[in-house]
């Protein structure tokens, strides 16, 4: 009988098998708010040099990878991609950008304020032209239902 009690015994103090479950639910809400973060950040990236774009209702072009956008204001300044560019300077930069990307054949986008001078903007298409860039391309929005 003595044997019996001391079993008794060792029985109520013996611990709880250990938990091997992971708790999921502070990973999930931290991932939601990272996801909430990125979309809300997301647009404000792509924001770029601030121009009125002309309308029209051509559809859009496929790509693969991050074009080279020139960009030209009202007051007559040229943007490579974010970066303010002298006329002089942008066939120079340009080529060595396309050099590493893909030559001659890369596609060159150019944003022209729907206010800025035509002049301006034929002035640096001729440039392209003349530098032997033969893939440009205008960058318009979706023309709106009036």
């Amino acid at each position: 009988m003595g044997g019996g009690a001391g079993g008794g015994r060792r029985g109520r103090h013996q611990r709880a098998p250990v938990m091997a479950e992971i708790n999921v639910t502070p990973m999930v809400d931290v991932m939601l708010v990272l996801l909430i973060i990125f979309m809300v950040s997301a647009p404000l990236l792509t924001v770029g040099v601030p121009l009125d774009l002309p309308q029209t209702a051509a559809k859009s072009l496929d790509q693969d990878k991050e074009p080279l956008t020139l960009s030209v204001q009202v007051s007559g300044k040229i943007f490579l991609n974010n970066t303010e560019i002298s006329p002089d300077d942008l066939v120079a930069k340009l080529k060595a950008i396309t050099d590493a990307r893909g030559g001659t054949d890369e596609r060159i986008y150019v944003r022209g304020d729907t206010k800025a001078d035509y002049g301006t903007i034929m002035k640096v298409m001729g440039r392209l032209s003349a530098a032997g860039f033969k893939r440009v391309a205008l960058v318009t929005e979706i023309e709106q239902g009036t």
